[in-house]
Order: structure tokens, then sequence, then C-alpha cells
């Protein structure tokens, strides 16, 4: 059956006119419903997406690269053939080990010790992204030069130019082998958005790492232009010789398992929105139905088809979802594209009406007012944040808007069923 022009003009008519039973849910309503549960899923997703795509690049570029391999003797045969491979952006050699940093004036502290090559911004400039220098830069060319996160930095008390202790603490046997001190000179302080390696992380230059006990095992990891394809290149590299290669899927799994359960979650959860403005919807148009008896017994009368009346109904539906959810994306991208600003503007009223609010108390009572400082969505002294990040992905935002419109358009055309059980003759014989 192809949708006839009257069925639109219909639909349009029956959802501008006032509803005789003015006790029933109006068509605003519905549509602001939607609307909200468009907005809200939008900017809600756009922040976790910030947030969690944050902690995975940050992982995957510092740390587990896309994919690692140990690497046999001193590597140099092995780096050339991986950067040979296609699909790669980088390759970079280090070391790892763990060590014990001590400042002059704390205590010591437990960090992992990454060895780079001195040239590692000219190597992996994926990396220099991510490391931004709160003081100092990323200089590894003088002897005994050492980088350090900022909250590992913090807990030491040393600032750039000052002197840590270095005792690594990697293969050593109790008992077996003396440990011995290696003073390191700060030569800059970074931030990688990330809180562990900011508190647990120092960076030295890869041809130093003799001068500690357990230099550890030299690896090299993989960069890609596209992450995604890291089955492939793992394959190519196992075909290399090179020991134990791992994919950032595998050597991350159950911390980027948890981030992608925790948004499935928080979508669903959300998204109990829809079912809820669904469920108004069928009831609204339920009631629809019978108060439009007269009207669908005339079309059947004169020819209007089952199907066709029902189509009315569900048009009705798809009209309510289509302007929500129009609406929810036309206010939740600009939200979502300027979370900051929107925010700022959040706590500055926030904070008026509790300054206002406390100098009415003041004024009544002459206390000083209500207790507490300025109020922030996103308090730094609470979350490890500069600001609020937020990511749009384009094929989730088409996602939110479809359920939006279809939450709407099925429950109308469940709601419209009863149709089928109104006969025109026993509808018309009384009127």
């Amino acid at each position: 059956m192809k949708f006839e022009p009257w069925i639109g003009y219909t639909s349009s008519r029956y959802i501008s006119s006032r509803r005789r039973d003015k006790s029933s849910p109006s068509s605003v309503l519905a549509v602001m419903g939607i609307c909200t549960g468009v907005l809200a899923l939008i900017v809600i997703i756009a922040v976790m997406n910030g947030f969690q795509l944050g902690f995975i690049e940050s992982i995957l570029e510092i740390s587990s690269f896309h994919v690692r391999a140990e690497l046999p003797g001193d590597g140099e045969a092995a780096l050339e053939t991986l950067r040979e491979l296609p699909g790669v952006r980088s390759v970079l050699p280090f070391r790892e080990l763990q060590a014990l940093l001590r400042g002059r004036r704390s205590g010591p502290q437990v960090a992992m010790v990454r060895a780079l090559p001195e040239n590692t911004a000219a190597l992996d400039a994926g990396m220099m992204k991510k490391l931004v220098f709160e003081s100092g830069s990323f200089d590894l060319g003088r002897e005994h030069s050492i980088l350090l996160g900022a909250e590992l930095a913090r807990r030491l008390a040393v600032e750039t130019g000052d002197e840590v202790s270095v005792i690594s603490v990697s293969g050593i046997i109790p008992g077996e082998m003396e440990t011995e001190n290696v003073p390191f000179t700060v030569r800059g302080i970074f931030r990688s958005g990330f809180y562990e390696y900011d508190l647990g992380w120092a960076i030295i230059n890869i041809e130093e790492t003799p001068v500690l006990q357990g230099a550890g095992t030299l690896y090299g990891g993989i960069k890609l232009h596209n992450r995604w394809q890291d089955e492939r290149t793992l394959n190519a590299v196992k075909r290399l010789g090179v020991y134990n290669p791992v994919s950032w899927r595998e050597y991350n799994r159950a911390f980027f398992g948890a981030l992608r359960m925790e948004k499935l979650l928080m979508f669903v959860l959300v998204g109990l929105i829809f079912i809820v403005v669904g469920l108004n919807i069928y009831q609204s148009q339920r009631r629809f139905v019978l108060e439009r008896r007269e009207e669908i017994g005339l079309l059947r009368a004169v020819g209007a088809g089952e199907r066709a009346v029902r189509l009315v109904f569900t048009y009705d539906g798809f009209i309510i979802g289509f302007l929500g959810a129009g609406i929810g994306l036309a206010i939740g991208l600009p939200i979502a594209f300027n979370i900051g600003p929107f925010f700022g503007i959040v706590e500055t009223v926030v904070n008026g009406a509790v300054h206002g609010l406390n100098s009415l108390v003041s004024a009544l009572t002459g206390s000083s007012g209500l207790p507490g400082g300025d109020f922030a969505i996103f308090s730094p002294a609470v979350f490890y944040i500069k600001e609020v990040p937020s990511r749009i992905i384009p094929h989730e935002v088409l996602l939110i808007y479809l359920f939006g419109l279809l939450s709407a358009t099925t429950a109308a055309w469940l709601a419209s069923g009863k149709i089928s059980r109104i006969k025109p003759a026993e509808v018309l014989r009384y009127e």
C-alpha cells in the first residue's frame, strides 16, 4: 500500500487539533520527552567518549602501543624490518624496569622507568603530542637525565633541575646482589592526561640502562595508521621471528572491556527515557483512537482501508518522534561541541543563586550564610582533569536520533492496533 497524500494531511490535522479530553497528555509533552532523551544521550555519550577515548589514546600512544614485541639481540635489524611493514606509522625501541626513586626531601616512591632513545620525538610524534610538559622538555641528551610524571614529581618534592636517586629493583635477587643509588637530574616534568602514568612513570635514556641493575628486555613498540588493522600486522610480525608479539586488544583487554561495558550500561540506562516516553505515547494514542471512533468509522465508510487509517495514527507518532528527535539533536550537538563553556554557564548560574541565597540568609539571621565554596560540576579537587573532554562520534549520534524517532513511531503503530476492532457500521449506526 502506497502512502496517500491524505494520510499525511489528516495526521497533521489530528496532531495540531485540541484533544476532546483535556486530561489526555498533549503532543507537545511527547515531543518534549523525546527531545529530552535525545539531548541527554548526545551530551552524556559525548562526554563519556571524551573521557574514554582520551584514556585509550593515552594508553596506546604512551604505554602499550598497537603491537609490541620482544626484539632479539640489539634489535637494530628487527626494527628496520618492522618499519617496512605496510600500515606501520612508527616503531620505537624501549626497555622497562621497576625502580625506587627518592628525592632529597621525600621518602622512596615506586615507579616504572621507561628507557627511550634520545631521538624519540623524531621516531614517535604521537607520543610527544600526549606528553605535555609543565616544565622543562623532552631532554635526554645530557648524562643521567630523567623525566618525571607531574604527580610523581609532586610526591618526590622535586622540580626541574633537582636530583633524584634511582634504585633499580628489577631482576634483583635478595641477598645475592647489592643495589646502588644512581643520581639523575630532572630535565622535564610531564602530564599525560592519565593519572596512573603521571603518578608512576619516569623516562630515561635507553643508552643509560646499563648503569641500573636489571636493565630489562628490549621491546619494539609498533604504531599503525589504523589501529583496527592490528590483527594483520600481528600476523606479519609473527612471521619475522620476533618474540611474544601482543596486540593492544589483548594487552589491555580487562581495562578496555570495562570501559566498553560502562558505556553500554550508560547508554541503556539513559535510553530508558525513550521507553518511558514511548509508553506515554502508546497510552495517549490508544485514548486518541477511542476519541476519534466516529472519524475512523467515517473514513472506513468512504473507502479507506484498515492499514491506511492505522497509518494515519502511526504518522502522528512519526511526526512526534521527528520533531522531538530533531529538536533534541539541534540543541544537543552545540552543547556537546561546547561542553566546557556550557558547564561554565551552569556553574555561574548555580553559584550566583547560592551567593544570593547566602546574602538572604545573612540578612535574615545575621550569620555568615551557608557553608561551602563555589560549585563546580567537575572540580579539579575531586577529578583528575583540567577541562571536560567531549568527543562526537557520528554513527552514535545517528543511532540516538533513530532511537528517538522509532520509539515514538513504534508506540503509535502498536497503539493504533485497536482500529482493527472498530466496525464502521456499528459506529455510524447511532450517528
